[in-house]
């Protein structure tokens, strides 16, 4: 991999991920709608001059083509919102499929683990029946098939799947972000979904390390790979590692279906997030045994750790917002 392109780098895996590569040297162009998003980005980076800014929109072919010269790998990261999931997921994976395909490009796409439905596994191998049960996991099976339906000739793809996931990069489509980013501010803030049952979750640092691991190699392409997190943890455990990294004393409220129904009265992405409360009621665990037999041992930072980190560096950039 001598040059980068990262499709939606100022979301949270995308930040995530040009971090990452900007860290080991590689040429990367990031891109994105937001000029001013991603001038943040490259300034909380330090500005480093291997890093070139393209704005564009990722659902215009013609947009990524132009941004990605002299390319070799796209990282696809960019998404949409819940509510509008079934109407715009499969155009715009085609628009930067059709891209990539153009420029023989090796992709990796960042995805979630919606297609598998409900746990059939202790550990979920990337084996794993997909048979999803909600709209969404369905959306996403839909999608998963249009990327390995053999329309792309040219270019070279892999799925790469992730628990929820944290960190300083992640936002409020994260089901993490806002409550952390809440806490951090010295808010009352919300949690969304049962607090008790502990789940699996990936610190988004740990998660652009191995996706970038996988990224290099030529054989990993064509596959699907799943990237564990480092061990479960409940919503009670995540509160009280990050008040005490914050030395918040506001309380975190749970949302249920009741809550979230309410809230989806004004909120299209709150109504949407109802039929994915199972997985915060009967988790699913990814298995890392594909990627150690292929790459080598699960990078996994500790919670306790991660959260701290992910609380300082949001207080951090609040401080500089003043």
């Amino acid at each position: 991999m001598k040059k980068a392109i990262v499709i939606g780098a100022t979301g949270g895996t995308g930040a995530a991920i040009t971090e990452e590569l900007v860290k080991r040297g590689v040429e990367t162009i990031a891109f994105g709608r937001s000029r001013q998003k991603l001038e943040q980005l490259k300034s909380s980076l330090g500005n480093p001059k291997h890093l070139k800014l393209a704005v564009g929109d990722a659902f215009r072919t013609d947009d990524i083509v132009n941004a990605s010269t002299e390319a070799d790998t796209m990282f696809h990261c960019a998404n949409v919102p819940y509510h509008e999931m079934e109407a715009k997921l499969i155009p715009l994976g085609e628009a930067v499929l059709q891209a990539a395909d153009q420029l023989a490009l090796k992709v990796v796409v960042i995805d979630g683990i919606y297609p598998y439905g409900r746990r059939q596994m202790e550990r979920v191998t990337e084996e794993h029946p997909k048979q999803p049960h909600t709209r969404k996991g369905k959306v996403r099976l839909a999608y998963e098939n249009m990327l390995f339906s053999g329309r792309w000739s040219r270019a070279q793809i892999m799925i790469v799947r992730l628990p929820d996931y944290y960190g300083p990069t992640a936002n409020q489509a994260s089901y993490l972000g806002s409550t952390l980013e809440a806490i951090a501010a010295g808010k009352l803030a919300f949690h969304i979904g049962n607090m008790h049952v502990p789940r699996e979750f990936i610190y988004l640092p740990d998660a652009a390390a191995m996706i970038v691991e996988l990224a290099k190699r030529d054989n990993t392409y064509g596959q699907n790979w799943n990237i564990p997190g480092s061990g479960l943890l409940s919503g009670n455990e995540i509160v009280r590692i990050a008040k005490r990294a914050s030395g918040s004393s506001k309380p975190v409220i749970p949302l249920g279906r009741i809550g979230l129904s309410l809230l989806g009265l004004s909120s299209p992405v709150m109504k949407e997030v109802v039929e994915m409360l199972y997985l915060t009621e009967e988790p699913l665990i990814l298995s890392g045994a594909k990627y150690e037999k292929a790459i080598g041992p699960i990078r996994a930072t500790s919670h306790e750790q991660a959260i701290t980190k992910t609380i300082h560096a949001l207080q951090k950039r609040l401080r500089a917002d003043m």
